[in-house]
């Protein structure tokens, strides 16, 4: 009785050492469940991307102002009726010696007695 008492004993270690550090034991498993749980999150932005990226090919075989709305955006056009106006910044305004005198202005007005 004793002997199949160790038997048995040493079977259910030999088991629970392939169950927990195994290749294919617990932590493989838990492993596998957060990449699929990562593949998941991947597939859901994916889908969306994919979903808007339907619904612009289908503005754009249906009607003409999603096509307008690209063109203007990405290659500046303008309509028939339209005036275009380009509105560009000011320029900086130039320096002016009283601003910043330099070392030789202070020489010059020495010299010059004043």
């Amino acid at each position: 009785m004793k002997w199949l008492a160790a038997a048995l004993l040493t079977a259910l270690v030999l088991l629970q050492y392939r169950l927990w550090f195994s290749n294919d034991g617990v932590r493989d498993v838990l492993r596998l469940k957060d990449q699929v749980a990562a593949q998941q999150l991947q597939n859901a932005s994916l889908a969306e991307r994919n979903r808007q990226l339907a619904a612009e090919v289908h503005d754009l075989k249906q009607g003409y102002a999603a096509l307008e709305e690209r063109a203007r955006a990405d290659l500046g056009m303008i309509s028939g009726n339209e005036t275009f106006y380009q509105v560009v910044p000011p320029a900086a305004a130039p320096r002016t010696a009283s601003a910043s005198p330099g070392p030789l202005l202070g020489n010059a007005a020495a010299v010059d007695g004043h």
